[in-house]
């Protein structure tokens, strides 16, 4: 199976830090974000990735080049001349996922301990288009689902924006983990081009392909993309837990 991680941000919220280096390459306890979602994915059995790049893009190649790409293929995919967004970089990669098999996206900006096995047979099972990891959590937006968690639309809890794709009542509002499962099939529904939201393309496909939703309540899940943060991050042992875990897998 293979997997993206998208590393391509600017990573404003992580100013001064990532002033001179890219948000991937960020340390909590010690060990970068771009090396906790790496080990995360080669414990799952993720032999080939691929990693978008633009903020200090040569740092980011440099590290994998350092640490022997970690036993994996490794490859990159450019975006120093134009920064994409998360759908835009996606299809620009998708020269990588060439076998026909569904794959995984993920961002490098979260530490968990999610299954990937149970979310992709979770996906099988459905015929998914899409499986978006989510959980119920606090957080500025939602994604709004019916009652067999396919996804009907999406909720801004800041501003009050709602956007309903498809018909529901009393929808299941769950926090989105930044953790997919895809089906290669998407790049044919794919329209958009240059830079564009992967969230605005789920909604859009959502009304006539099964675009699902996968709860791990029961799951660890950090987000590490803000400096407000890091200080608490630093000092949570759960997060020293799964490194090892998957370190040593």
């Amino acid at each position: 199976m293979k997997a993206m991680i998208l590393a391509a941000g600017m990573g404003t919220r992580l100013l001064p830090l990532t002033q001179n280096k890219p948000k991937a390459l960020i340390e909590v306890q010690g060990v970068s974000l771009l090396e906790h979602t790496i080990r995360y994915l080669k414990h799952h059995g993720i032999q080939e990735i691929v990693i978008n790049i633009h903020h200090h893009a040569e740092q980011i190649v440099d590290f994998i080049h350092k640490n022997g790409s970690f036993g994996l293929r490794m490859e990159f995919s450019d975006e120093t001349d134009e920064l994409l967004d998360t759908g835009g970089g996606l299809y620009k990669a998708r020269w990588f996922f060439d076998d026909n098999k569904p794959f995984i996206l993920v961002t490098s900006d979260v530490i968990t301990d999610l299954n990937l096995q149970e979310m992709c047979v979770f996906h099988n099972k459905a015929s998914s288009l899409a499986t978006l990891a989510v959980k119920r959590r606090k957080s500025s937006r939602d994604f709004l689902f019916d009652k067999v968690f396919r996804l009907c639309g999406w909720q801004s809890n800041t501003t009050g924006e709602t956007r309903i794709v498809r018909p529901v009542n009393d929808p299941i509002r769950l926090a989105f983990s930044t953790v997919h499962v895809i089906s290669p099939d998407i790049f044919d529904y794919i329209t958009e081009r240059g830079r564009f939201s992967i969230i605005d393309v789920y909604l859009r496909l959502a009304v006539t392909h099964p675009i699902m939703g996968f709860e791990h309540d029961s799951s660890l899940w950090f987000e590490c993309g803000r400096i407000e943060n890091l200080d608490s991050l630093n000092q949570t042992p759960e997060i020293k837990t799964i490194y090892h875990t998957f370190h040593h897998s």
